[in-house]
């Protein structure tokens, strides 16, 4: 996913977003608007981690976005 694909699908985004990396604020993820820099500096902020493993898990995040099925698969009871 390229930049201008996240900036496109920011609001689906946002709650992707807010699911793996809850710490982060809703003001926060509304305030990065798409842009990718802003986004990883408050991973690294909120999760002490350094740029390269934030960058690494954020691209990983947006990898895995396109092969998870939409809806969870059904849970059988019983």
């Amino acid at each position: 996913m390229n930049i201008d694909q996240i900036q496109g699908n920011w609001t689906q985004l946002k709650g992707e977003i807010k699911r793996k990396w809850g710490l982060l604020t809703d003001d926060e993820i509304t305030a990065a608007e798409g842009r990718r820099e802003i986004l990883i500096g408050r991973l690294q902020e909120r999760y002490g981690l350094v740029k390269e493993e934030a960058h690494r898990q954020f691209d990983e995040f947006l990898n895995n976005l396109g092969t998870r099925p939409a809806t969870p698969p059904e849970q059988h009871l019983g």
